[in-house]
Order: C-alpha cells, then structure tokens, then sequence
C-alpha cells in the first residue's frame, strides 16, 4: 500500500540534518519512507491531504512513563511526608504486590496510549519498583511486549532489576541489600532479551535496564555492561540525578557517580543517564564532593544524557546547562519521564528553563531540542532509519494541527511547534506505516473506559502508603489537600 500525504510543513531531512519544506509531501510503502518533497510521480493508493500542519517524524523517548504517574502525589512534600512514602521496616519484611498482573497490564496500557496520543512513536519504558515485591520480572515485561504488539508502537523493552531496596526508620533512610534478588532480576532481562529481541517484525528490541545506581552493586553493573555488550542492546541507568544518591556513592566507593561508572568501563555508545545533573560546577553540588570534569568522561565514551525536563522542574533541579554539555561533545536526548507524556511541553519547558537558568535569550534554541527529541536518541542507539523523514527511513511520523485557534498565528515551524503548540494538537500518529492515531482518536486502543480504571489505579496506589508507612498514617494524613476540603 503506497500512501501519500500531504501538508504545510513537512520537516524533511538532507545532508545531515532536519530542513523544512513548505507545502510538501511524504509518500511510503508500508513501513518505508520512498519519498519526501513535492510532484511525488509514481503510483499512489491512499491520499491523505493535511492542510494546515506541520508533518514530523515521531519522537523517540527513552524515558517514556509506563505507569500511572506519581508527580502528583510525591513532587511537593515535606522530608517528613516524602519518607511516608518510602517502605518502613515492618513492610520490608512483609508485604506482597500492591496490583494484580491483570491491573499492572492495564496501567501499561493506559500508559502507552498517552505515549501514541502525544507523538511518542518509539518508546523506553520507566515505571516505579515501589509497589512490587522487589521488581519487575521476565513475566511483567512479557505482558508489556503483548500491550506494545496491541497498541502498535516501537518499544526498546527489557525488566528493570535491583539489588537494595530503600526503607526508612522514620528517622533516615536506608537501604536493604540482597544480591541474589538483583542477579536473578539480570538474568531474567537477559531471557527477556534473548525471546523478544526482534519480535513483532523488529518493532520490539531489547535493553537492559537496571534501576537506579545506588541500588546496585559492582558486580550487578560490571555483569550488565558485559551481558550488553555481548546481545548488543542498549543500556539506560539512573545516576547523577539527586544528592541523597551522590552521598551513598560517595560514601561506598569516594567517588562521584560518573568517574565510578566510568571506573568499571560502563560508560559506551549505546549507553543512556537520564538527568545527570549532579555534577561538579552545578550550583546545588556541595563542594566536598570534589572537582573534575565529569561530563568530559560522558562525552569521551559516548554515551548520552536522557534529559527529562517536566520531572526535572516538577523535583526541583535541571541541568546546568543544556548548551554547556552538548558543547563539551555529549549528546543530549530528551524524554518525557511524565503523565501526560507531552514531548512538546517537555521541549518548551527545557527552553524555558535554560533562558532562565542563564540568561540568554538564545540558550536551548527550539532547532536544537527537536534534535534532541528526534535525531539524537535515534542516532544514540544506531537507527539510522529512525528520527528522521527521508527515502528509506521507517515511516515513523507525526502531524500537528496548526488550526486552533490557541495556537494563532504561525512563523517558523519549528518555533511555533515548541513554543505555540501542544500534545493534543497532534492529529494522527504513523508508526511503521500503520496509521494508530487519526482525528486526535487512538485506533488500535479502545480508550473509552480507560479513564475511570486509571483513577482506580492511582487511587489504590495512594491507598497503599498506609500501610508501607512507617507510622501507618491515614490518605489524609499524607495526602492532605491543597485547601480544606468544605
């Protein structure tokens, strides 16, 4: 089937880079791009007429929420609050799942259809470990995979794993070590590989993805590089992103996060750190944590920073700064780590943010956040065929309606897209040739009833806090509400 589509804008790609095209096209065969310009000649079977929008390729997140969100109920509290909803010691020792695998399969598809709603064509998944018994499992991401064959989407996918759990007296925290739980969790990832890597035609690929740093060990994070390396997948870890995580590396090792991983030869192409903000020179990072070049050894190895700045501004920090990194030669990708997924916001938000953080007006420019949000993540895991609208390329692609009337009026597309538009504005979704989002309606989802389970899902997880708090206080107690409740 060879389908053609037309818009205002079709952002193109040629010699290296995005350009723009005015009143262009797009035509594929299937899942592969054959043309993209104007006066398309050949054979056309499906036409498709656009009009006002602009025509993108789909956003590649490697950050991309796969679970009902918790900003909203742990990005605000106090220190007394925010260790309510850690485990307590009575929990650690005795406590089973919160959900049921049929509840943890609907909050991954009510997840991905946020994901596919808001242009997310290839996604990572990230998801909280705090209400399973330890992690996720070869079975919980086997059902994901069945989720990402249903909803139609590209997904890099393997279960998150971990060797300590933290738990707080009500006092401080700490955490609880058991490494045969996380070298068990790394080994059913590898299987997870070894069975679905490939599956679905290609559109599911494998990954290891082990939980934050401080809940390795050397041994799980020396064994994860190796098994990498070996099945050739990518890699994504959580370091560098908070000063309760730099205090336990450096207290283990006397190191800073990045020249530990570095140490034990972690840091490679194909490798992801989202936020890595704790490095020396940002303004929150207490000097007795040292010196020295830290983002110099992400840039020597190749491996990228996963920026995500709607949590990032939601718990208080950011980087410091997008253009200071990418000028010392590391790739920046962007990821959305939030409900509603929305990479535009993300994209306005990271501009915002960095014109205030500097003071320049031309910090974080809207030519490089797209780059960040489309080519960068692309190229970082070595998909040439993916970010990107050109002959040969997946037929990966996006378009955002420029019509509304809270949009306005339109220059630069790129700059209105960032800074004018929204998620919602996106109109149909193309992932491998196969149209799953058309007239702003999830086709390959039924979202109808979506909605009142996902409250359920949210409500049950607050519930559950209770009973993991180390003083059993009451919803109201650790939720209380924003104003009194008349």
């Amino acid at each position: 089937m060879i389908t053609r589509i037309r818009a205002a804008y079709v952002i193109g790609y040629a010699d290296g880079d995005h350009q723009i095209l005015p009143d262009a096209e797009l035509v594929h065969e299937d899942d592969r791009i054959l043309f993209v310009g104007r006066d398309y000649a050949g054979h056309v079977d499906v036409e498709v007429d656009a009009g006002s929008a602009i025509l993108a390729p789909g956003f590649v997140d490697l950050n991309a929420l796969a679970d009902i969100d918790h900003a909203l109920f742990d990005s605000w509290q106090d220190l007394d609050l925010v260790r309510g909803l850690s485990w307590s010691e009575a929990y650690l020792r005795d406590h089973g799942p919160v959900f049921t695998r049929e509840e943890e399969t609907f909050r991954r598809r009510f997840a991905i259809s946020q994901l596919l709603r808001n242009g997310i064509t290839t996604m990572m998944p990230i998801a909280a470990e705090t209400y399973k018994v330890w992690c996720e499992d070869y079975q919980d991401m086997a059902d994901t995979a069945g989720v990402v064959a249903e909803a139609g989407i590209r997904a890099y996918l393997g279960p998150s794993y971990r060797t300590a759990v933290p738990y707080t007296d009500g006092r401080a925290s700490h955490h609880h070590v058991d490494e045969a739980k996380g070298l068990d969790g790394l080994a059913q990832a590898v299987r997870f590989i070894e069975d679905f890597d490939g599956a679905q035609g290609g559109m599911i690929r494998g990954a290891l993805l082990p939980a934050r740093i401080e809940t390795q060990t050397e041994q799980t994070l020396r064994l994860t590089r190796r098994h990498a390396d070996e099945l050739g997948v990518p890699v994504r870890l959580h370091a560098t992103q908070g000063l309760y995580e730099m205090e336990q590396i450096f207290r283990r090792t006397g190191m800073r996060s990045l020249p530990y991983l570095d140490s034990l030869g972690f840091l490679a192409e194909k490798t992801f750190i989202p936020h890595a903000w704790t490095v020396p020179g940002h303004p929150l990072m207490p000097e007795k944590y040292g010196t020295g070049e830290d983002i110099a050894l992400m840039a020597a190895s190749g491996a990228s920073v996963l920026w995500c700045p709607i949590p990032a501004g939601h718990y208080a920090h950011t980087l410091h700064t997008y253009d200071s990194y990418r000028a010392q030669g590391v790739r920046i990708v962007l990821g959305t780590d939030s409900a509603p997924p929305n990479m535009i916001k993300a994209m306005d938000m990271a501009m915002i943010m960095m014109k205030t953080a500097t003071g320049d007006r031309t910090a974080a420019a809207p030519a490089d956040l797209f780059r960040s949000a489309t080519l960068d993540p692309a190229e970082a895991l070595g998909r040439e065929d993916l970010g990107r609208l050109s002959p040969g390329a997946q037929a990966d692609y996006i378009v955002v309606d420029l019509t509304a009337g809270h949009i306005g009026p339109h220059l630069d597309p790129i700059r209105t897209l960032v800074m004018n538009s929204d998620g919602r504005d996106i109109t149909r979704v193309v992932v491998a040739g196969r149209t799953v989002v058309e007239d702003r309606r999830l086709l390959t989802i039924d979202e109808d009833g979506l909605l009142e389970p996902a409250q359920r899902f949210l409500e049950k997880y607050v519930a559950s806090h209770t009973r993991s708090d180390h003083a059993r206080r009451t919803v109201a107690q650790l939720q209380p509400p924003s104003f009194p409740i008349g």
